[in-house]
């Protein structure tokens, strides 16, 4: 009684275009399907070409809306990539800006920062000389910046938080470089041994002493965090060696191009300088300890002018002697180094400030031991090179060998007739050794309290045996830094009086 099909050869045309994006003609469809017979109950046949007809058309309407929507779809994906592809863009965009602008912010802050402290520096210097005035004008600008400090920490906290915050890009650059400034008198040693007698510079290199006591017993705190300084990146190792080159060339063939041959060797001479120190700094630490990264950095730079020297004919000496000049009208590449030293000592402020609570809480034990020291390693010396039979005036020079060079320096200039190159050279030996041996002559006296071992470090080998101390242990590297500072003060302070001065050239004979 049903209907049934009596032929279905219908099917594939009608299924095909559901389930394939190529739907097939309606010409086609009409030629290659037949014509198909449909049986009522009635006995009645229909002739299938008008259903075939009316699914077409269903057909096409549903691939028609199908085909409308995928474009809809399409274009609101386009739309959307756009979109995102904006949005990944300005974001790109707007990070690149905010990167550039705190590069160019953090540079032009550490300009600034620097720019105030070398100005200081300067101004001081220019005030006391004509005032007459012989005591460090850096040691006085110290006093003054920690004083202030200390007075707007008890009155206006933020105000001393805030000035700590905009000089900490100057101290970390000095602290990065720090090593750099004891580099000139090291280069023009050969210069400042030569009128000294062989048998004078073995008494020299003979006096080393180490003073250590351990005063009182106080119980430890923990330090504040000090800031570290970046490592060298690979960018600024290319960048030095390619002023070398460029530089270190053009003086060849053109040895007055920046109107003095110290001007003209200054660019090579400084690059050689830098990159000594950026190499010996990336020497692995079992290296470090016996080839320390200022010896390789003087290294380099007496290489540097021996090759130029021997490239251009003049012959080491006259390369040397443009390297540092102590002129100011033409200055040298290590007269440009050692210009930073006053602003070492002014940043020595910070440091203190930094650990004012550790050093109000360990005071005894720090003042007690950094003056019993200074004392010691003044007068042991001046005995020494009495007993050795060292010249008066080489003994003189020499007597701030614990000192760091910066206050080492102005304090042989309280004296007569001193070498001033000579000192600067035996304070980086001083410090060389010290840096090498000074854990193991600690070890051998079973000290080992933290306080004792800092103090000791930094009051015979100053910077040199703090970086090696600190390296292995943190604890004690509050403690040299203080004394670091410290002992360089009270020698200062020990030397500007006149009876002091006296007693240790009576000693000196």
């Amino acid at each position: 009684n049903h209907s049934h099909v009596v032929s279905t050869s219908m099917a594939t045309p009608l299924v095909t275009p559901l389930f394939s994006p190529l739907a097939l003609s309606s010409s086609r469809n009409r030629h290659s399907c037949p014509k198909t017979l449909f049986q009522s109950k009635n006995g009645k046949t229909s002739d299938s070409s008008a259903t075939q007809k009316l699914n077409q058309t269903r057909l096409r309407k549903t691939d028609g809306q199908r085909t409308r929507f995928l474009q809809m779809g399409s274009r609101e994906m386009s739309f959307g990539r756009k979109l995102s592809t904006q949005a990944m863009d300005g974001a790109g965009t707007e990070n690149t800006s905010a990167t550039i602008s705190r590069k160019v912010f953090a540079t032009t802050h550490l300009l600034v920062s620097l720019g105030i402290i070398l100005a200081a520096d300067q101004f001081l210097k220019q005030a006391f000389v004509a005032a007459s005035i012989k005591f460090p004008s850096a040691l006085f600008g110290m006093f003054c910046i920690f004083s202030v400090l200390m007075i707007l920490d008890s009155v206006v906290p933020a105000a001393a938080t805030g000035m700590m915050n905009f000089f900490e890009p100057a101290f970390l650059f000095i602290q990065r470089w720090l090593p750099l400034f004891y580099v000139p008198s090291l280069v023009v040693l050969p210069l400042s041994f030569r009128d000294i007698p062989a048998a004078s510079g073995v008494k020299i290199c003979y006096i080393v002493a180490i003073a250590v006591r351990k005063m009182v017993k106080t119980e430890m705190t923990e330090a504040e965090p000090m800031s570290k300084p970046s490592p060298f990146s690979t960018l600024e190792l290319w960048s030095w060696s390619g002023i070398f080159v460029v530089s270190f060339v053009g003086a060849l063939f053109y040895p007055t191009s920046l109107g003095t041959s110290a001007r003209t060797c200054l660019p090579f001479l400084l690059s050689s300088t830098v990159l000594g120190y950026i190499v010996g700094s990336g020497l692995p630490s079992s290296i470090k300890k016996v080839f320390h990264p200022i010896i390789c950095c003087a290294l380099s730079s007496v290489l540097a002018a021996l090759a130029f020297g021997y490239a251009s004919g003049s012959g080491l000496d006259p390369v040397l002697g443009n390297y540092l000049t102590k002129v100011a009208s033409d200055p040298g590449a290590g007269d440009i180094l050692m210009g930073f030293l006053g602003s070492v000592i002014l940043s020595f402020a910070f440091s203190m400030f930094k650990q004012r609570k550790l050093v109000k809480r360990h005071a005894a034990e720090i003042f007690t031991s950094v003056i019993v020291s200074t004392l010691f390693s003044l007068y042991s010396t001046a005995l020494v090179g009495r007993l050795v039979g060292l010249e008066p005036s080489l003994t003189v020079s020499i007597l701030p060998r614990c000192i760091t060079v910066a206050l080492a320096l102005s304090i042989v200039s309280l004296f007569e007739g001193t070498n001033s190159s000579l000192t600067a050279a035996v304070v980086v030996v001083t410090g060389l050794i010290g840096a090498n041996f000074v854990q193991v002559v600690l070890d051998k006296l079973r000290l080992r309290d933290p306080i004792a071992r800092g103090i000791a470090t930094a009051s015979s080998a100053h910077g040199l045996g703090t970086a090696a101390l600190s390296a292995k242990e943190p604890e004690a590297l509050p403690f040299c830094a203080i004394a670091y500072a410290l002992t360089g003060i009270f020698g200062s302070l020990l030397c500007s009086v006149p009876a002091v001065r006296q007693s240790l050239l009576a000693v000196v004979g």
